[in-house]
């Protein structure tokens, strides 16, 4: 009978579903294999692994239910969740034992408790067990003994459970559920210890990988690249330097300061190397390497080069907002275009399903495994025991590094090692990452290598839209120079992209002159991104013109300019916008002009060009004016960092910072109330670090028709082409179209300039409407 227990649909091409049987065996094989990639758990209690194993085990016992079966071969909806009916089959099990499978059985789909009345004990909260079976149906008893048998007889023959007969008999499955239920309601509705909390979020997010990763037949990669074997090959192949050697030799936390140019990847990666072997001869598992950047264009010239590095594209997971998007851009090349779309969704879904022991990514994608969850608690299970390169950790924005520096210390609490690499870093950043971090923080500084001396600052009163300083840059282009422009706004980008154009075009041809802003479609700026890179890229030909750019351009792209002129901006912005010109620092000092933004006044808070916070700025702008006409050296920029960080503004940042780290640390990291649904706070969190986006209502048909096309994922990977980053204020003049599930919006556009002007859409368009209070925007 138990033959013809079905836990899945048919696959495309199959006229049976996956038997109930074979999904249980198949998830708890799974389970062993994340406990083998894992290893073992300081932060969990001994015998941890043996109860993943047994939940994943009992996981869908509940399905042996007929309306789930009559739901499964293409019935009607059975209404009920499988995962509480599931509990029943463990009523047999120790006391200790039926807490913690239980537990990991009924949260592996959703939270207990939550906000949103849709939690298991909100939607289960019958104290009459009758009423409470007669929602499950009929479970034939027989069957049901049938399962129980077969459960407990696969548990003894793994070493599960030391009697086979265990759990056995269940004669009334649901009423059985019901006591379960009732038990892991009194324990968990309430607040529980910070320890027991995150062994329940840790066997949550292993019973829900192993899950997931049998229900999509995938495979983790068994071997980390990254060994002391590599390490030795990397070192036998480079001569060395001094702060190389010495980062490979460190046996914990680094923070690693170095010039660019002097090769802090590969020290960096001499690192990792020894840490891998470090965590694994200590835990034991195949610890991961997460190597975080903090921008999308970076991460992936990043991912190539590790993929090249370590003998294949395929041993280097991407993960961020636009993963998949990258994966594209790398199939196109060979593949029809929904062809393609198929691929770069099933690459992507394999990092998802975290089969990569590389990952490269921003540092916002493991911040989500704060949201915990279903959604999330396999991110926290997966970051334990790994290693982490953090580079060009950006102290500005006091917020995002408090969230950082929090997740740090998390890091470390489950077995993680922690390496922030910078070539310009203020000394309290490294203070601040000691005191995060429980264990000592080992710093390397590059000192048998010389800090370029590249640029000669100049300094001017006038703002970067001026008559004066257009001039300026006329007179460099008609010269023949290669000027890259940095404005502050996308308004004021646009504004002198119109004024510089003609006069580079007259001068030098079409090609001379590039606009680059955030806000255009993904396939214009991956256009204008080609025709920077081959016409300004690094260690090759320069020719004449200019580009004119944002904020984007400070480190998405690895180009090389003659001159720069940038307006007013934090030191750190600067000294990034600077590291386009000169790159190399194989020509004399190239110039470098700043002029000064424009200070307005918003909610009571003074911003310079309306973008930066004004402080910081004018203490950058004091300090390069103090040095109008020298010489810049990079090591330099230390101390003027210290300096900026060492004023009133910089103690109240690091108060900032201090704040922002234990608000996270007390909002996301606490885990009194593992089990508490935290998905109403996605939304949030995926808009403080991603933005919104919309399409072009004149791009609404292409959009529809891409999606339509290759359908799923891969139709929404392809109509992604056609997305706009928005400003908060263009956000509010969009609508979101419910039949394609996508803001769009009415607005000046062409594939030069890029956004313009936002119109309001007419009131009671065909598909258009008022966006749904915390629908997620793009596609």
């Amino acid at each position: 009978m138990l033959r013809d227990v079905w836990a899945k649909s048919p696959r495309a091409g199959s006229v049976t579903g996956e038997s109930l049987t074979m999904h249980l065996a198949a998830t708890l094989a799974a389970a062993g294999k994340v406990r083998d990639r894992v290893g073992a758990l300081g932060a969990a209690p001994a015998g941890f692994w043996r109860l993943v194993r047994l939940a994943a085990l009992f996981h869908d016992a509940g399905k042996v239910a007929a309306g789930f079966q009559v739901m499964v071969r293409g019935g009607p909806n059975w209404g009920q969740r499988h995962e509480v009916l599931s509990c029943g089959w463990t009523a047999g099990l120790s006391d200790e034992d039926r807490h913690w499978v239980g537990t990991g059985v009924i949260t592996h789909h959703r939270g207990l408790t939550g906000p949103a009345g849709q939690e298991i004990f909100s939607l289960y909260g019958e104290d009459d067990s009758a009423v409470f079976a007669d929602r499950f149906g009929h479970v034939d008893c027989e069957l049901a003994g049938e399962l129980a048998a077969w459960l407990a007889g696969t548990a003894g023959a793994a070493g599960l459970l030391p009697d086979q007969a265990a759990g056995a008999q269940v004669a009334d499955p649901a009423g059985a559920a019901h006591a379960v239920l009732s038990e892991l309601r009194q324990h968990w509705e309430g607040p529980v210890s910070q320890a027991e909390g995150l062994t329940g979020v840790l066997l949550q997010g292993a019973v829900t990988m192993a899950d997931h990763l049998s229900s999509a037949h995938g495979r983790l990669h068994s071997m980390q690249p990254f060994s002391a074997a590599y390490a030795l090959a990397l070192a036998a192949r480079m001569d060395l330097h001094d702060h190389q050697k010495q980062a490979g030799e460190v046996d914990g936390h680094l923070l690693l300061r170095a010039p660019t140019g002097s090769g802090k990847t590969e020290a960096a990666q001499l690192w990792a190397a020894r840490q891998v072997e470090a965590i694994q001869a200590a835990r034991g598992g195949l610890p991961r390497v997460f190597y975080t950047l903090p921008y999308l264009a970076s991460i992936n010239a990043m991912a190539a080069r590790l993929g090249d590095d370590l003998g294949g594209q395929g041993l280097v997971g991407v993960s961020h907002s636009r993963a998949a998007s990258y994966h594209l851009s790398r199939s196109l090349c060979d593949d029809e275009p929904e062809h393609a779309a198929r691929k770069s969704v099933s690459r992507d879904a394999a990092t998802r399903l975290f089969r990569e022991l590389v990952r490269v990514g921003t540092p916002y994608q493991l911040l989500r495994g704060a949201l915990a969850g279903t959604a999330a608690s396999s991110i926290i299970l997966d970051s334990a025991n790994s290693v982490f390169i953090l580079d060009e950790l950006h102290a500005y924005d006091p917020r995002r590094l408090g969230y950082i520096l929090a997740m740090a210390g998390f890091w470390e609490r489950l077995g993680g090692r922690i390496a922030v690499l910078s070539a310009t870093c203020p000394s309290v950043l490294g203070d601040l990452l000691g005191e995060t971090l429980q264990q000592p923080v080992t710093t390397v500084e590059a000192m048998d290598q010389p800090w370029p001396v590249r640029h000669r600052l100049a300094v001017r009163d006038a703002h970067l839209t001026s008559t004066a300083a257009v001039r300026e840059i006329e007179d460099r282009i008609r010269a023949g120079q290669a000027v890259a422009v940095v404005a502050n706004s996308v308004k004021d980008a646009r504004s002198l992209y119109a004024r510089l154009a003609p006069v580079a075009r007259d001068s030098h041809g079409d090609d001379a002159a590039i606009l680059l802003h955030s806000r255009f479609r993904q396939m214009d700026r991956t256009v204008i991104e080609d025709r920077i890179r081959g016409r300004y890229g690094t260690g090759q030909p320069r020719w004449p013109g200019v580009v004119v750019a944002t904020q984007v351009v400070e480190v998405s792209l690895d180009v090389d300019f003659d001159c720069l002129y940038t307006s007013g901006a934090p030191l750190e912005a600067l000294t990034q916008r600077a590291g386009r010109v000169n790159r190399l620092g194989q020509r004399p000092p190239a110039d470098v002009i700043v002029c000064q933004p424009a200070y307005t006044t918003r909610r009571g808070e003074e911003y310079a060009d309306s973008v930066y916070a004004a402080d910081p700025v004018r203490l950058a702008m004091d300090i390069i004016a103090r040095h109008d006409g020298q010489l810049l050296g990079e090591r330099q920029l230390d101390g003027w960092l210290d300096h900026i960080y060492q004023s009133a503004w910089g103690e109240g940042w690091r108060r900032a910072v201090d704040r922002h780290r234990r608000a996270f640390s007390r909002a996301f990291l606490r885990f009194d109330m593992p089990f508490d649904d935290r998905s109403h706070l996605a939304a949030e969190f995926d808009k403080l670090f991603d933005g919104t986006e919309a399409i072009l209502a004149d791009d609404r048909e292409a959009y529809a028709e891409a999606l339509s096309d290759a359908g799923g994922r891969a139709g929404k990977l392809l109509g992604s082409q056609y997305l706009i980053p928005l400003p908060a204020w263009g956000s509010r003049q969009s609508r979101y179209d419910k039949e394609i599930g996508v803001n769009v919006i009415t607005a000046d556009y062409d594939a030069v300039g890029g956004l313009g002007a936002i119109h309001r859409p007419c009131e009671g368009s065909q598909h258009e409407e008022q966006r749904p209070p915390g629908a997620r925007s793009g596609a």
